[in-house]
């Protein structure tokens, strides 16, 4: 079975020129719907987001990890670990892989709810998608 192509685009500006680069090679997407194999590329939008032209930023590079995550108001929980809870405020590292800037959990959090909205009680459930060239 051929491995399936997403475009995704990338709206936080900091990390855009990052994953351009290839320094950054991480996104923390909702849902479930990314696999191992997948290929993956991003664009911009040149303007108003849906209203304007796309630009593609990235060439197809292949998804060499997901991970099932749990978005929590608190933290982020391990979808591999039931019950590995990680507060914001230890999610330092998630977050500069992410190209979070400044890199900690804490700016994280805020990004994901600009980028997806309040979080939930229940929780979002993401993954981690990470890609090589």
């Amino acid at each position: 079975m051929d491995p399936k192509k997403w475009n995704i685009p990338l709206t936080y500006e900091p990390k855009i020129p990052a994953v351009i680069a290839g320094t950054c090679m991480q996104t923390i997407r909702t849902g479930r719907k990314f696999n191992e194999g997948d290929l993956i590329r991003f664009y911009t939008w040149q303007g108003r987001p849906y209203w304007s032209k796309r630009t593609t930023i990235t060439e197809y590079a292949s998804i060499s990890m997901t991970f099932p995550i749990g978005i929590y108001p608190w933290g982020i929980e391990s979808g591999k670990n039931a019950g590995e809870w990680y507060l914001w405020n230890n999610c330092d590292l998630l977050a500069e892989k992410d190209g979070i800037v400044p890199p900690t959990g804490e700016t994280l959090r805020d990004v994901l709810i600009a980028k997806n909205g309040k979080i939930p009680a229940e929780g979002i459930d993401a993954q981690i998608v990470r890609w090589s060239p």
